[in-house]
């Protein structure tokens, strides 16, 4: 076929290959590429299952189904990311299935860190003369005018708020997505006005903005507070999952459907290129959960200090209030 008619070849325009065609039509660098990237993130997942009995064996009860929330980001992304890999036609699911997970992440990281702090009343009672610092990305790092909020109750609801909503929406138009799939009215690769896809994707990503400025406002506030837990490499953590989930596989999806990411039959442009970012997410997000794991597998739990400051307080206050009366 003539180089100017390449684009047009019938078989970089058909659906992606079965799973019984994959494993047909594998070479031997296909055969050891894809049982390395499967034992990835089958590890992955034996070292979240691991870390789970590990949490509820040592961390208190208030914090054990969040951290391993938040512990699950990474595994699951990568479980996804295997399947998608060996059942090309189910990318769209599980692809749904992750940004999902990582939308109750979002909130659950926001949670953890009060819980660190030892809750919503600890919380309140050591930030009361203090404010939060609300120019902060990704709404609006680059407005250092914006005036400081006071740590209140109500405030601190509105940033729970803030990436709850992300939790709850992103599920919903998850839903909303495979019904409409499923009546034929939404296709990831259909930008026309009339398509669903460009209604609802736009809407996400700024539910997603959203979301992520309560947690990034709630980190500047608490990073001081939380260094000794070492809060900054697991907030670094869980931004590199955002980054690597969302935006890397953003990036290739949309340089696939442009035609920059060749067709390799049996696979279209765009089915390669789902086939490459959820080939690297595989590898990423299994570096992630062994780095996770050493950093929420130590003993970090500050309630027991926690109690041992209010007991030393609680002997302070009566002979300073002495000493004063005196």
């Amino acid at each position: 076929m003539d180089v100017t008619n390449q684009t047009f070849d019938p078989r970089c325009r058909q659906q992606p290959p079965l799973a019984i065609d994959i494993i047909l039509n594998l070479d031997l660098f296909g055969i050891i590429l894809y049982s390395i990237l499967t034992f990835m993130a089958a590890v992955a997942v034996l070292v979240f299952i691991e870390e789970c009995v590990y949490i509820y064996r040592k961390v208190p009860a208030n914090k054990k189904s969040i951290i391993i929330w938040v512990n699950g980001a990474a595994p699951i992304i990568a479980t996804m990311s295997c399947l998608g890999m060996w059942i090309p036609r189910a990318t769209m699911f599980t692809d749904m299935t992750s940004a999902t997970y990582f939308a109750v992440v979002v909130f659950k990281f926001l949670i953890l860190m009060i819980e660190e702090c030892g809750g919503d009343e600890a919380f309140l009672k050591q930030s009361a003369k203090k404010t939060f610092r609300i120019s902060t990305g990704p709404c609006c790092c680059c407005c250092p005018c914006l005036p400081r909020v006071p740590v209140t109750r109500r405030s601190l609801f509105l940033l729970k708020l803030g990436s709850f909503q992300f939790a709850l929406m992103k599920m919903v138009f998850t839903i909303l997505s495979i019904v409409l799939w499923t009546n034929g009215n939404f296709e990831l690769t259909d930008l026309n006005i009339t398509g669903a896809a460009i209604w609802i994707n736009p809407f996400v990503g700024v539910l997603t903005i959203i979301a992520l400025w309560p947690v990034a406002i709630m980190f500047m506030h608490v990073r001081i507070t939380l260094r000794t837990l070492k809060i900054i490499p697991k907030y670094a953590m869980y931004q590199l999952v955002l980054v690597l989930s969302q935006l890397q596989s953003a990036i290739i999806n949309i340089l696939a459907m442009n035609g920059t990411v060749a067709c390799a039959p049996p696979y279209s442009s765009q089915a390669r290129g789902y086939l490459m970012s959820q080939q690297l997410l595989i590898l990423e997000m299994f570096i992630i959960t062994l780095v996770t794991r050493l950093l929420y597998r130590r003993q970090y739990d500050p309630l027991p200090l926690a109690e041992d400051d209010d007991e030393k307080e609680k002997m302070v206050l009566p002979s300073e209030t002495i000493e004063n009366t005196a």
